[in-house]
């Protein structure tokens, strides 16, 4: 016996009303940082070993410090929705779980807004 009602059925809501883009927002954003961590880590390699000015004028190009600015936002999107299941499923005091989960996202803004800051500063030429 289904008690899903036809409107239930077509926006694809739980009881939280959030349907399932929680869960498309981790997984879409774990396969966007899987490209561009091996991205990031091609970089890393290829400028081990250089001096500083070699590695100023690599962050210093138009698409690497869009790709980083995309790493950035993809990794504290995917980090905040992490904690945020985590904090939802194991902290039970309602008060606790509300002040949780306000830090993480200060935390996860704080954190993308510096990685951000320190990018551009690179980019723009520090």
């Amino acid at each position: 016996m289904n008690m899903r009602t036809p409107l239930k059925k077509v926006y694809h809501l739980g009881s939280a009303k959030e349907g399932a883009s929680h869960f498309w927002l981790q997984r879409v954003s774990a396969v966007a940082n899987l490209f561009l961590v091996i991205y990031l880590m091609g970089l890393i390699i290829s400028l081990a070993g250089a001096d500083y000015i070699t590695v100023r004028e690599a962050l210093s190009y138009p698409l690497t410090a869009l790709l980083l600015l995309l790493l950035i936002l993809s990794g504290v999107i995917h980090m905040r929705l992490g904690m945020q299941t985590i904090i939802e499923d194991y902290i039970e005091s309602e008060g606790t779980k509300i002040v949780a989960l306000m830090l993480n996202t200060f935390f996860s803004v704080f954190i993308g807004a510096a990685s951000v800051w320190a990018v551009l500063k690179l980019s723009f030429g520090a």
